[in-house]
């Protein structure tokens, strides 16, 4: 049951920043930043737990953590949108300095806003932020869930419509396959770009307060999120940039993480290979199924390349 629950919540984190990652690199932008897009995200959220008092309506409580995510997931974005679309920076580069700055000023900000309370630490702001996640938890049947994992579900299918039902869907389709043809035909690929790394933040910072107040269960920040944009990443390319192969993939990644966190529960699994072998599982998989699938994924043809109106 424990090991069914951390799958779900895992592939939850997974599915909402791969599928960011999808819009993103469907319009064309490469957004390596996603690491530190979750970061950001989970800061604006770990804020809001902290700072709403204990009583607050759980809805409410739902409601404001969700919308403070998102949206700093989403200002944090526009710094991608900004140098990729208008100074056609080089969009690998521009992520990477996007995750460092990210962990490090988060870092920083937590530590500020601690010393600035209670000599160092505040215990009533953090008894707060313990309280106020319950809010998120629902049982049935005896298996604990979270509010996040019914969000999940709503955003893949919200995804798949959008993304292939829509007029919005496949003129973002059109601009990262070939911005210039797109273009010709009165579409704004500059907007529609904006769109797609906007899109990328809002659901990178949801994943970012799902990693921090459901799975990490802390928001000091030193470590970030562990990695788990780049595996996001992983599971967007195993996924082949498609919302329900995305998902399926997010489910395997998500059990081999479960695994990770929850095999000093079965002793089976402690006496067959050391525990360290087990942290290591997520990673040594991500690297063998991109080794062998990485050859046949096929990204969207102008993803990474600036668009230039001026050239055809």
């Amino acid at each position: 049951m424990i090991l069914l629950q951390y799958t779900l919540i895992y592939a939850a984190v997974l599915i909402f920043v791969a599928l960011g990652g999808m819009f993103s690199e469907r319009s064309g932008v490469i957004n390596l930043g996603l690491e530190g897009t979750m970061v950001f995200g989970a800061l604006g959220g770990a804020f809001v737990l902290c700072l709403l008092p204990t009583g607050t309506s759980g809805f409410l409580i739902v409601l404001s953590v969700i919308l403070a995510s998102a949206l700093s997931g989403m200002a944090f974005s526009l710094l991608l949108a900004v140098a990729s679309i208008n100074f056609k920076a080089d969009q690998t580069l521009v992520g990477t300095a996007m995750n460092m700055l990210a962990t490090a000023a988060a870092t920083v900000i937590v530590k500020s806003f601690n010393n600035a309370r209670s000599g160092g630490t505040n215990p009533s702001a953090i008894l707060d932020y313990i309280e106020n996640r319950e809010a998120f938890v629902f049982n049935i049947g005896g298996l604990e869930l979270n509010v996040y994992m019914v969000l999940t579900l709503v955003l893949l299918f919200c995804s798949f419509v959008v993304l292939f039902k829509t007029r919005f869907g496949l003129r973002l389709v059109s601009c990262g396959e070939h911005p210039q043809a797109a273009d010709s035909v009165g579409i704004n690929v500059y907007k529609m770009r904006y769109a797609g790394v906007l899109i990328s933040g809002f659901c990178g910072g949801i994943g970012g307060i799902i990693y921090i107040s459901a799975v990490n269960s802390q928001w000091d920040f030193i470590y970030g999120v562990a990695g788990a944009g780049f595996l996001a990443l992983a599971v967007m390319i195993f996924g082949q940039w498609h919302p329900v192969k995305i998902a399926l993939a997010a489910l395997l990644f998500g059990v081999f993480r479960a695994v990770a966190d929850t095999y000093s529960s079965f002793d089976f699994l402690v006496k067959l290979v050391p525990g360290e072998a087990y942290k290591m599982l997520p990673y040594m998989i991500s690297l063998v199924v991109l080794a062998f699938t990485s050859k046949k994924s096929r990204a969207p043809k102008a993803e990474g390349i600036p668009y230039d109106k001026s050239v055809r």
